[in-house]
């Protein structure tokens, strides 16, 4: 690589409408691991022709994962890699003095969806999105108009898929599916049965309802043949946005850039849930024989793009204040708003919400 900044990591994706990548995990110690749990379902196990299997971690999860994995949590922005990509960062104000951070698209598991950007009393930003996406109720969406309008707020809405589900938005019509999706496998499987007590050396026999006393506990996780990340990027959406070539690559290397640092990071998912993939070496099933760059040369292309003044200026940061009072559930009354469609009901899964 004697030019580095004219290296193309991606130039073998140009043809290809989607790519496909079965990475191999393992345990970092032992055999056993935890998978996620659902409420009134815990782990989710199914059977298939090929036996029982097990789902370890959800495409809504990992979503939230990868997404995390630009965040810089000390700093609450992004990380400096990724310096010049588009989120909006909302701050809350205190007595009339300039507030701390509250939140960001980027941590939001409905990303522009979230009510800290549509429904607070400050309608500034709001006002400003509805202009930019001209959507009236009725009539087709201008889906290029749409991706360039995501795009100049919060790029990871064409990663991750959005769903703005306000009736004054194009009567709660404008979505974007998942470009980039991940789940983990286990095939195999069996339960690792185990358990314990909670013990109380000052009071044994205490009233254990008020969280004294000796409490015995049964625990259940599990071992496998084999646990497996499947990651799909889909090329065909991300072109489909018809923002050009570069906007193409930005959100393609973007893309890689998430999954590779996730692999070569932390995939601590849970206390007793930590994995490692098998080999460092990824090599993609579709197409056939590509393989994942590497951190250093996505980061370098990634770099080489953001600071293109044509790709630059299609992008902003954007500051908005919640000033709102934060209720409990309880506490809310029904709103105007009540009839409108909710993102749980679509038929397309594209939030991130975590178990």
């Amino acid at each position: 690589m004697s030019d580095p900044s004219n290296y193309d990591p991606i130039g073998t994706l140009r043809g290809a409408t989607r790519l496909l990548m079965t990475i191999p995990l393992r345990p970092l110690q032992g055999d056993r691991f935890q998978p996620t749990g659902f409420p009134s379902l815990g782990a989710a196990t199914y059977q298939t022709r090929d036996g029982t299997k097990l789902l370890v971690e959800s495409a809504q999860s990992m979503a939230n994962r990868l997404e995390m994995t630009c965040w810089d949590e000390a700093k609450n922005k992004p990380i400096g890699e990724l310096d010049g990509i588009s989120h909006v960062t909302v701050r809350r104000e205190k007595d009339g003095e300039a507030g701390g951070f509250l939140t960001d698209s980027m941590r939001e598991s409905h990303r522009l969806g979230s009510p800290y950007l549509l429904e607070g009393e400050d309608r500034q930003f709001f006002d400003e999105l509805k202009r930019a996406l001209r959507a009236s109720a009725d009539g087709p969406i201008d889906r290029r108009n749409l991706a360039q309008t995501l795009l100049r707020y919060d790029i990871g809405c064409l990663i991750h898929g959005v769903f703005l589900a306000k009736k004054e938005l194009a009567g709660g019509r404008l979505r974007v599916a998942r470009a980039l999706s991940a789940v983990i496998e286990a095939s195999g499987v069996s339960v690792a049965a185990s358990g314990g007590v909670k013990n109380d050396h000052v009071n044994p026999s205490g009233d254990a309802k008020s969280g004294f006393g000796n409490v015995p506990f049964s625990r259940d996780e599990f071992v496998a043949e084999k646990i497996e990340m499947f990651v799909n990027l889909d090329l065909a959406q991300i072109r489909g946005y018809g923002l050009g070539e570069k906007v193409e690559q930005l959100l393609t290397l973007l893309a890689l850039f998430k999954v590779r640092k996730l692999i070569d990071g932390d995939l601590r998912l849970r206390t007793a849930c930590d994995l490692e993939p098998e080999s460092r070496e990824i090599t993609a099933s579709k197409p056939e024989g590509f393989v994942l760059p590497s951190l250093e040369s996505l980061t370098q292309a990634l770099r080489n793009l953001l600071a293109d003044d044509s790709v630059k200026k299609l992008m902003v940061h954007t500051t908005v204040t919640f000033n709102d009072e934060l209720k409990k559930a309880k506490e809310t009354v029904k709103s105007a708003n009540d009839d409108e469609p909710d993102a749980a009901e679509s038929d397309e899964d594209t939030d991130g919400t975590a178990n």
